[in-house]
């Protein structure tokens, strides 16, 4: 009898399953990228004060050029994206919404160049 997955490993497979998805026509650029799930962003990412009330003061991930030895890396945070989905397709869509905006900023590009779908997603 398999063992259930625990949330983050769910988690996990969504993001993976992101990439893979990205790979078919990114995957040369995103050879040399290391994607990492977190369950929060770090305090030093958080808005403070009135800018708290103008969007979304929560990042949902956040992306890292290659600078030196160290390969470019694209982080997903857990808590912030399960925290405001409606259901699992709905955190399966914001968590490939999330990778392909950080993919995006990490190549230079819009969101909809990675993901032609991407205007379609909710």
């Amino acid at each position: 009898m398999p063992i259930a997955k625990a949330r983050s490993e769910r988690f996990d497979d969504l993001v993976l399953d992101s990439v893979d998805r990205l790979k078919p026509r990114w995957g040369k650029q995103l050879a040399a990228v290391e994607f990492a799930v977190e369950e929060v962003p770090p305090a030093s990412e958080l808005g403070d004060g009135p800018g708290l009330l103008n969007g979304d003061p929560i990042p949902f991930g956040r992306s890292e050029p290659a600078a030196g030895s160290q390969p470019a890396v694209v982080v997903i945070y857990r808590r912030p994206l399960e925290s405001r989905a409606r259901d699992r397709d709905h955190l399966g869509a914001m968590v490939h919404e999330t990778v392909v905006e950080q993919v995006a900023g990490l190549l230079g590009l819009s969101p909809e160049s990675i993901d032609p779908g991407f205007d379609d997603h909710d």
